[in-house]
């Protein structure tokens, strides 16, 4: 057990029905840091990502949160304590605008008097989608569409944020304020785990790195450690066919 982590994975292995898909991972996100899972497709990264957030439940080995076990607790049990996933794609409501798309995810979380704050927060992140706020979120780009699906999740300030190839696909100036916004959250005081492909975005963004293949951990360490040429031979290497 790492006395400091906010995040810890020890000794994980998952599996989709017969497919063995990680292998004795071990992972740990202390507070207010950045991690970044990286490795070629197909090495076990979202599979990692699903399991930190509860989407996939363990075969064997333990998840603490805080320093507590929440080891095969649902995703729902896990959002109410604190854990957040951005996953991969779009996840907005096409036929809503930019507003109501917010405003149903803050009243829940805030109730209708916190709601007019948390859009404030979010437009402050986005100021993009404070321009936007009467569009339908189904005419939005699709990095606009991103940044929406975001700031859904960063407004609620959790403790920590599971982001899941963010900038897939994005053009460079967009993908560019979308880690703006995570150096914003990660200082506030929210330790982000991503995932991510594009390797000297994510290893400028986060303090330590986590390589993966074959659902094994390859290689583990200060971000900074991780140079380009060992990057592009792990990102070569052998992958398993579930990721």
């Amino acid at each position: 057990m790492t006395a400091d982590a906010m995040l810890e994975l020890e000794q994980i292995s998952a599996a989709y029905g017969p497919f063995r898909a990680l292998f004795d991972v071990n992972l740990a996100v202390p507070a207010n840091s950045a991690v970044a899972l990286v490795g070629p497709n197909g090495a076990g990264k979202t599979t990692v990502a699903r399991v930190c957030s509860g989407l996939l439940a363990p075969t064997s080995g333990t998840v603490r949160l805080d320093g507590q076990d929440v080891t095969g607790l649902p995703a729902y049990e896990l959002a109410r304590r604190g854990v957040a996933h951005a996953n991969e794609g779009r996840s907005v409501f096409a036929s809503l605008t930019v507003e109501e798309n917010l405003t149903l995810t803050f009243r829940q979380a805030f109730g209708r008097s916190g709601v007019a704050a948390a859009l404030d927060r979010a437009y402050e992140l986005f100021s993009r989608l404070r321009e936007r706020r009467q569009q339908f979120a189904g005419s939005l780009s699709g990095g606009e569409q991103r940044m929406l699906a975001l700031a859904r999740v960063v407004v609620l300030e959790p403790a920590v944020l599971i982001a899941d190839e963010l900038s897939l696909g994005l053009a460079p100036t967009v993908a560019q304020e979308v880690y703006r916004v995570l150096d914003k959250v990660r200082a506030a005081g929210t330790s982000v785990v991503i995932v991510e492909q594009h390797l000297d975005r994510a290893l400028a963004f986060a303090d330590r790195a986590i390589v993966l293949d074959t659902g094994e951990v390859v290689w583990e360490g200060p971000s900074a450690e991780l140079d380009s040429d060992q990057a592009a031979a792990f990102l070569a290497g052998p992958t398993a066919t579930a990721g």
